[in-house]
């Protein structure tokens, strides 16, 4: 069974920066195999697609409102997917999530369809 565990959240200020750190791992599992997408949820509002990541690491896509601002990365040897979130803003806040896509091939996507595994989420508050 895959596991995913976000970290790295927590109170920042607006402006400020952190790094949520997603760690994956299963029995037989290899993070090449997995896209990774970073999600985020506010409350009453649906969960959004952040950020994303092919297995390769070859293709990244960015939400319009965080592009500039986050980066995605990933250390398929350490089993890590790493979001840097800098420039924080108050809308920022939210639970963010990583998930996990065993299926896309050299691309990633936003629907939250195409992932079967999720973490349990971290909370991000910006205050302004």
């Amino acid at each position: 069974q895959l596991q995913l565990v976000e970290s790295g959240g927590g109170l920042v200020q607006s402006g400020g920066s952190l790094r949520l750190s997603c760690v994956t791992s299963g029995f037989g599992f290899k993070l090449d195999y997995y896209a990774i997408g970073w999600f985020r949820q506010a409350p009453g509002k649906e969960r959004e697609g952040v950020s994303c990541i092919s297995n390769s690491g070859s293709i990244t896509r960015y939400a319009d409102s965080v592009k500039g601002r986050f980066t995605i990365s990933r250390d398929n040897a350490k089993n890590m997917v790493y979001l840097q979130m800098n420039s924080l803003k108050p809308e920022d806040t939210a639970v963010y999530y990583c998930a996990a896509d065993r299926r896309s091939i050299n691309a990633c996507y936003f629907a939250k369809s195409v992932y079967d595994h999720w973490g349990q989420g971290t909370q991000v508050t910006v205050s302004s």
